[in-house]
């Protein structure tokens, strides 16, 4: 490991540190080094609050002046809430600068850079580079498609089923699986579940882990069957957004709006389009959604190429029986050639579970 390499990396473990807490912007660390000492440490703590390069800057002070700054993300060159953190760089004295990838933000893209290396800085770039675009990946799709990183989840036996055919689902994974679930919960600036769920099981979708946050909840809805004593539209812990069809009862529109719930339209008759759902989303800057749906749902957003993670929790049991549900329905493809292949795949054990992730390639764009 080279110097570059050791303090990038404690550049990343700050940032990822703020996972849920900066969206829509993206996660950001910084370490600023002179005469092998670290002067300044920054991180990104939330949106319209200063950049990690700016807290690190002021951690270092006069200390700053011919030092190396290490930052996972290009500077930004533009104004914002906050001002140009390259400006403040070379304002500061910097030597040089440490990079691990470049801004995929169209109005910073190599601007960045730019700024700095015309004011004589050295620029290193591409250290430890895919981490922290893996890290942003949220961030990177956003910004550049202005649409949510949506992520599939489902806790399944061995055999894919989410329960058995009596409806019997809790609980399938263990604790440990469980406490992993309601940390992506609250990484996740909205969950989405379909009518049915929460027909059935009365949801809360909330983070139950200590100083968690609270995800938006979003229910596809087509003809308004949701309570109006439902734990989503009573329990105020979060907003709740419905969406619904164009064929709606206005009376139960005016009711669950009436309760302090949001109901949007979508363009088609009588379902729930997905694709109005994502747009509407990110035009209302929500950057990530977390789909705990249940078959059908998960089968309509990969059918529409909408998902761009899958994140199974695989207990090691078997439950068997034609009629018993699993994560994934709906039509299904005719030819194996067809089927969804998931790339990047990684394996974990949680507890006595394994948790699966993997990114699906869709045959019209490929990785998502």
């Amino acid at each position: 490991m080279t110097n570059h390499e050791f303090y990038m990396d404690l550049a990343l473990q700050n940032a990822t540190a703020m996972k849920g807490q900066t969206d829509p912007n993206p996660l950001v660390g910084s370490v600023i080094v002179n005469d092998n000492r670290i002067v300044g440490v920054g991180t990104h703590l939330k949106a319209g609050e200063p950049h990690a390069e700016v807290h690190a800057l002021r951690m270092a002070g006069e200390k700053a002046k011919g030092a190396t700054i290490y930052v996972t993300l290009e500077p930004c060159s533009h104004h914002g809430r906050t001002g140009p953190c390259a400006e403040a760089i070379v304002q500061a004295g910097i030597k040089k600068v440490v990079i691990a990838t470049l801004d995929p933000n169209p109005i910073v893209a190599g601007n960045g850079v730019k700024i700095l290396e015309d004011a004589g800085i050295e620029v290193v770039t591409g250290v430890r580079e895919q981490e922290s675009i893996q890290m942003n990946e949220v961030f990177n799709k956003f910004i550049v498609k202005k649409q949510p990183f949506v992520t599939m989840k489902a806790g399944v036996s061995l055999d894919g089923k989410v329960a058995t055919h009596s409806f019997s689902s809790q609980w399938i994974t263990s604790e440990e699986a469980r406490l992993d679930v309601h940390q992506l919960r609250n990484e996740h600036m909205a969950i989405l579940v379909g009518i049915n769920t929460v027909l059935k099981d009365n949801p809360s979708l909330t983070t139950r882990i200590p100083i968690g946050r609270n995800p938006l909840r979003v229910i596809m809805d087509s003809s308004l069957r949701t309570p109006l004593d439902a734990n989503v539209v009573t329990d105020r812990q979060a907003e709740t957004w419905i969406f619904t069809s164009k064929n709606v009862d206005e009376s139960k529109k005016q009711a669950l709006e009436g309760h302090g719930v949001r109901v949007f339209m979508t363009s088609s008759e009588n379902t729930v389009n997905p694709n109005d759902v994502i747009a509407i989303l990110g035009e209302h800057l929500i950057s990530s959604v977390f789909i705990e749906g249940g078959g059908n749902i998960h089968a309509t957003f990969l059918e529409n190429e909408l998902v761009d993670k899958v994140v199974l929790y695989f207990a090691p049991k078997l439950v068997g029986g034609k009629d018993a549900p699993t994560f994934l329905e709906g039509t299904g493809v005719g030819d194996m050639a067809d089927a969804i292949e998931l790339s990047d795949t990684d394996i974990e054990k949680i507890g006595k579970d394994f948790k699966f992730t993997g990114y699906p390639v869709y045959k019209t764009r490929g990785i998502s």
